[in-house]
This record gives structure tokens, C-alpha cells and sequence, in this order.
């Protein structure tokens, strides 16, 4: 008997020890992963807070000898403004958050709910749209935006931007709806609820997750994207942040890169994306729908 009780606390030792050993691999592997995708964003912080003589230095300084706002400075007052930037593509990045919204969760509830003939189908045929890349449906855009005087315009910008989003934000928003259990809708049905009331009430709610996921895939992808600003856009008025960016990287005396204001203009830029991230992030990695059935 007390030779069986000493294997069995020897083999628990072994066992803890194993497990001690892959926890602490796991660790390392982590915080190697986390080291590789956070220096980059850690010095271009440093760079942003360089004098502009240490910033330009060639070879450069990984760390900065000496700590100046030149760089914030010079950005906030380039061309019309750093505010100015900024509310582009804020307004632009909202805009696509509703009309994205506005567009998916009446089109993901009616494919999931309703028994439409071939929705299968008419779901792969909008998925497709995943498969051609945006950038080649950029002309036939700014033609047609052209004749709708919707160049040079906030609104066209995210419009473009609800495009580019939409078969990715109907693909969740269909499979949240589609996973809401149905005795919910039929007691809701049965309490004289409509198909609006039902969406309001019960399947929006139920899928807040999946809704904020959308939002947050929106204005990170709005907040950041570039090409199409760049087709849409030719009035400096108009700019978003990262056009604006593109401009200031040769806005030297030589004609080179201010390296300065372009790590500031980047700083800047990440700071929003941080924060609804960290705003949100509540919403869609908790389920909602626990405990939802009774």
C-alpha cells in the first residue's frame, strides 16, 4: 500500500513538473510573439519624440538622446490642419459604421430567418465579392461616384468603405443570427411581435458580439485605408489621416522624408484603433446568449 501511494505522488510530481515545463514554454513563446508585433509600434513612439536633427540622423537611433514635440508641432499645423485630418476620417470611419449596419442586419436576418428560395445561393454569390480584390473595382467606382458628384465627398469615401466591408460583415452578421435560438423568435411571435420587433428586440440584443465586431472591423478598416482615399480624394480639404501622411513623408527642404512627423502622424493614428478596441472588446468576447433559453 505505501509503495502504491509513493508511485502515485511520483507520477503526480512528474505530471506537475511536465505541466510546469509547457506552461513556462508557452510563456516564452508569448512574450516572444508580443515583443515582435510590439517593437515596431514602440519605436516609432520614440521616433515621434526625437529632435528633428536625431530623427533625420543617418544611421539612425533606436532610442532618442533627447525628447521634443517638433514633430506634433509641425504635423499640427501642416497644410489645413492636423484636426482637420483627424475629423475626415473620424466622420468618414462613422459614416461606414451605420451604413454598414444599416445595410447587413436587415440583409443577415431576412437570410437567416426567412425562407427566401435559394438563399443559399444568393449568400455564396454576395461571399464572392470577398474573392476580387476592391483596388479593381476602384475605376468603375470613381466613374460612377464622378457622375454623382460624390467625389471629394465624405459620404462617397464611405460609401466606398461599406463596399469594400459588406460580404464580410453580412458573413458574421448571418451566422450570429442564424445561431439565436428559435424558441426565442416563436415566443416573441407568439407575444404579437412583427419581424422588425423581433429583430429589434430579440436578435439584435442577442447578438451584440457580433454587431460590435462589425463596427470595430469597420472603423479599423475606414480608419486606415488609404487607396481608395486616394482615388476619391483630390481636394486637401478632404484628406483622411493616412493621406495626409503619405504627403508629409517628402515635406523637407531637400525633398527627403521627415521621418519626424510621419512617426508622430502614426503615433496618432494608433491611438483611436486602441481605444475602441479596448472599448469594446468586452462586447464580443463575451456570450450574450448563455444561459439565454430557459
Amino acid at each position: 500500500m505505501t509503495a502504491t501511494l509513493e508511485l502515485l505522488r511520483t507520477r503526480t510530481v512528474a505530471v506537475r513538473i511536465r505541466v510546469g515545463r509547457t506552461g513556462y514554454l508557452l510563456g516564452a513563446v508569448c512574450v516572444a510573439i508580443c515583443t515582435v508585433m510590439l517593437l515596431p509600434l514602440v519605436l516609432s513612439v520614440f521616433a515621434s519624440v526625437k529632435p528633428t536633427a536625431e530623427a533625420a540622423a543617418s544611421p539612425p537611433t533606436y532610442y532618442p538622446h533627447g525628447l521634443s514635440l517638433d514633430s506634433y508641432q509641425r504635423l499640427w499645423t501642416y497644410q489645413e490642419g492636423l484636426p482637420t485630418y483627424l475629423a475626415n476620417s473620424l466622420g468618414t470611419a462613422l459614416l461606414t459604421i451605420v451604413l454598414t449596419l444599416l445595410l447587413t442586419v436587415p440583409a443577415a436576418y431576412a437570410l437567416a430567418r426567412f425562407p427566401i428560395p435559394g438563399k443559399e445561393v444568393i449568400f455564396v454569390v454576395l461571399l464572392l465579392a470577398l474573392i476580387v480584390p476592391y483596388q479593381a473595382l476602384l475605376t468603375p467606382m470613381f466613374l460612377m461616384f464622378a457622375k454623382m458628384g460624390l467625389t471629394n465627398s465624405l459620404l462617397g469615401l464611405a460609401v466606398l468603405h461599406t463596399a469594400i466591408q459588406l460580404p464580410f460583415s453580412l458573413y458574421i452578421l448571418r451566422n450570429s443570427f442564424s445561431a439565436v435560438p428559435r424558441e426565442l423568435e416563436e415566443a416573441a411571435i407568439m407575444d404579437g411581435a412583427s419581424s422588425w420587433q423581433a429583430l429589434r428586440r430579440v436578435f439584435i440584443p442577442s447578438t451584440v458580439p457580433a454587431i460590435v465586431t462589425v463596427a470595430l472591423f469597420a472603423f479599423i478598416m475606414s480608419w486606415n485605408e488609404f487607396l481608395g482615399a486616394l482615388v476619391v480624394m483630390s481636394r486637401s480639404s478632404k484628406f483622411t489621416l493616412p493621406l495626409i501622411l503619405a504627403t508629409s513623408r517628402t515635406e523637407t527642404s531637400l525633398g527627403g522624408t521627415d521621418w519626424g512627423m510621419l512617426q508622430a502622424g502614426i503615433t496618432i493614428s494608433i491611438i483611436p484603433c486602441v481605444l475602441v478596441y479596448l472599448l469594446l472588446q468586452r462586447y464580443y468576447v463575451s456570450g450574450l446568449m448563455s444561459g439565454a433559453v430557459k
